[in-house]
């Protein structure tokens, strides 16, 4: 897991500042690999390309009537697919910015869409508590699969190649083994707004209301490691691994961007961190494959991009 000489220092230098959303930014991700690309989405109703390292917008997405909360990108950065208060799933082509496909998926606000591993699956998570499984590869209109068993509201979603983890605002986190048909529940016990594993899937880090990111061990369901500190009680924020795993990354509700260690559960310097967005910091996202980059996106209608050291990559 975590290499034995600690994490590497958070990128906090402010490289760029994506700032052509009107209104709150609901998440922002970087394009897959090494791709220097980041989507971005609002309350504006647009999904919005950038690159990074110039800051320059590149291309906007306009289809959706309602705020646009989640974005999913494919594993070969060809398409994506976004969804928010439509109650669709969007499927776009990333070049030519056409929808390929509208999927009439659930009956209120679509909170969070994921792309499987080859993106011939995606999964949406409703406001409606349920999670749809859709395949891309058929025109069927119905799901291949739904998955009810929350009692709330669906936030947050991971697809994996055998697994699908779902987070709620019921306080549980729910881990489908799709290949032995076995679902195990973790109760957290607070509302749940992100759930993100490590990359071998035995681990996972879980953001919820009461001030606290909870790293798991994903077989047992075992409270590993408690990361506290940070303003977080009203609003969906997205924690995330530093670079190789070795820290744990989180923007709060006051504008600022924590970073702990995984191992002792003690925030990096500066603690507590100067605020850096105006309002909530509602998404946080360390490059795929460069050490010292990462995206925090804001109520403030802000992406910011930052690096260390501050010179480029």
């Amino acid at each position: 897991m975590a290499p034995s000489r600690g994490p590497e220092p958070l990128a906090r230098a402010l490289y760029n500042s994506l700032e052509n959303h009107k209104g709150p930014v609901h998440v922002a991700r970087y394009a897959k690999g090494s791709a220097k690309y980041v989507l971005t989405g609002g309350q504006d109703r647009v999904v919005r390309l950038w690159n990074p390292n110039l800051g320059t917008e590149i291309k906007t997405y306009s289809a959706h009537g309602y705020e646009v909360l989640s974005i999913s990108v494919a594993h070969d950065n060809t398409k994506f697919v976004s969804s928010g208060g439509d109650r669709s799933v969007f499927l776009w082509d990333v070049t030519t910015g056409n929808t390929i496909r509208r999927i009439s998926a659930h009956l209120t606000k679509i909170n969070v869409v994921e792309f499987n591993s080859d993106a011939s699956v995606v999964a949406s998570g409703s406001y409606d508590s349920t999670v749809k499984l859709w395949d891309l590869r058929s025109q069927n209109r119905q799901p291949i699969q739904a998955l009810e068993e929350a009692r709330d509201s669906v936030q947050t979603l991971y697809v994996g190649s055998a697994r699908i983890m779902s987070g709620s605002v019921d306080g549980h986190v729910r881990t489908y083994d799709l290949r032995k048909g076995e679902l195990r529940t973790d109760y957290i016990g607070h509302p749940v707004t992100s759930v993100v594993p490590t990359q071998d899937e035995s681990t996972y880090l879980v953001m919820t209301l009461d001030g606290h990111i909870r790293l798991m061990d994903a077989i047992t369901g075992k409270l590993l490691n408690d990361f506290f500190g940070h303003a977080h009680t009203s609003y969906r924020c997205r924690a995330c691994f530093g670079h190789g795993e070795a820290s744990v990354v989180a923007g709060d509700e006051d504008g600022a961007i924590w970073a702990w260690d995984l191992l002792d559960a003690k925030p990096l310097q500066p603690n507590p961190p100067p605020r850096v967005h105006r309002k909530v910091v509602t998404w946080t996202e360390h490059h795929p494959t460069e050490a010292g980059e990462l995206i925090t996106a804001s109520a403030d209608g802000t992406v910011k991009v930052w690096r260390y050291p501050a010179s480029g990559l």
